[in-house]
């Protein structure tokens, strides 16, 4: 018998988290969209819409209940967590105290690492709370969402039956969800696109033409890859949805805060700077730190990884590390070694 999830928590009122509270209230049950700010949470239910929505954006339904209080999350069967990683272990305490329900089922929509743990937000949520915790990851802007444009996107949990129990929760006319049991894999290549779209950025700011951007992005999957498969991700989570599907809409979309960010890199805005510009979280500015940090803890080689770090930790001008990226000794293309 398939499980009804009966009130969906989303933690989060950015416009993802808004975009999700938006698709889980087409179920017609009970959805809590949770924000830290009253103020945020004010205007947002006087909208009825992101503070970033899109012209023609879709209104929440009126199932969902936008709030700042923790005590409106209780009782919760399904939350989804869609806040910047660096607040995810403060947020997975607070979640500790609430009082979910019993049979609660917990799933991270954000998309890094943490910084020198090397640890993936579902570890974070699982290390703190103790119900079964999954992810979300996929090629999904909530700009498209939000005005129903046909989109694609992946749950993972280890129990199979619980992400389809998910999967036919969440799932709309208007966005399709495929589920896998690779939780690590597919977290790993939602995190560590946003360093490959900063590159993607800079390639564009840079002017450096199609045929670069392409090569950015195959050879960027390729390093996803290796790294994926050094911390026990499978090859083929990195050719589908929440790998090569990420990968290309963040570095090729306008949407992409981080190709955003990489422009104005590109261009000597610091890094701080770029942040304030852009008025939300750049995941690719800390995911760079904690990526560098993992693949040198894996041994895995990865020269645009360890550019980008160069690049935004260490001072180095963008046009230097192309330079170094494409002098480097010359070897046979192979995807994993």
């Amino acid at each position: 018998m398939q499980r009804i999830f009966r009130k969906t928590a989303v933690i989060g009122a950015g416009a993802w988290g808004t975009a999700l509270a938006y698709t889980a209230g087409q179920s017609g049950r009970d959805v809590v969209l949770w924000t830290y700010l009253e103020r945020e949470a004010d205007a947002i239910r006087e909208t009825r819409k992101s503070l970033v929505a899109p012209m023609g954006a879709n209104l929440l339904p009126e199932n969902v209940q936008v709030t700042s209080k923790w005590e409106d999350v209780a009782g919760a069967d399904l939350v989804l967590v869609v806040v910047p990683s660096v607040v995810m272990r403060s947020v997975a305490k607070s979640l500790a105290e609430v009082g979910l329900a019993e049979d609660a089922v917990v799933m991270t929509c954000s998309k890094g690492i943490e910084k020198d743990t090397n640890l993936l937000m579902s570890e974070i949520l699982a290390s703190v709370l103790s119900y079964p915790v999954g992810a979300l990851s996929g090629p999904n802007h909530a700009e498209d969402i939000v005005l129903g444009l046909p989109s694609l996107t992946l749950i993972g949990f280890d129990d199979l039956e619980i992400a389809k129990a998910v999967q036919q929760h969440l799932s709309t006319p208007f966005l399709r969800i495929y589920t896998t049991t690779d939780v690590v894999g597919m977290q790993l290549g939602g995190a560590m696109k946003n360093v490959f779209a900063l590159a993607g950025g800079i390639c564009a700011g840079l002017g450096l033409g199609d045929n670069a951007r392409a090569a950015l992005a195959t050879r960027a999957l390729a390093e996803m890859t290796r790294m994926g498969m050094a911390r026990g991700g499978r090859m083929e989570t990195f050719m589908g949805l929440s790998g090569m599907g990420d990968l290309v809409v963040t570095c090729y979309s306008e949407h992409s805060r981080n190709l955003t960010a990489g422009r104005l890199i590109a261009d000597g805005v610091p890094t701080e700077e770029c942040q304030k510009r852009i008025g939300q979280v750049v995941e690719g500015i800390p995911n760079t730190l904690s990526v560098y940090q993992l693949a040198h803890n894996l041994g895995v080689r990865s020269p645009l990884t360890d550019a980008m770090y160069d690049i935004l930790y260490s001072g180095k001008p963008a046009r230097q590390a192309l330079d170094e990226l494409m002098t480097r000794v010359l070897r046979e293309e192979n995807v994993i070694a």
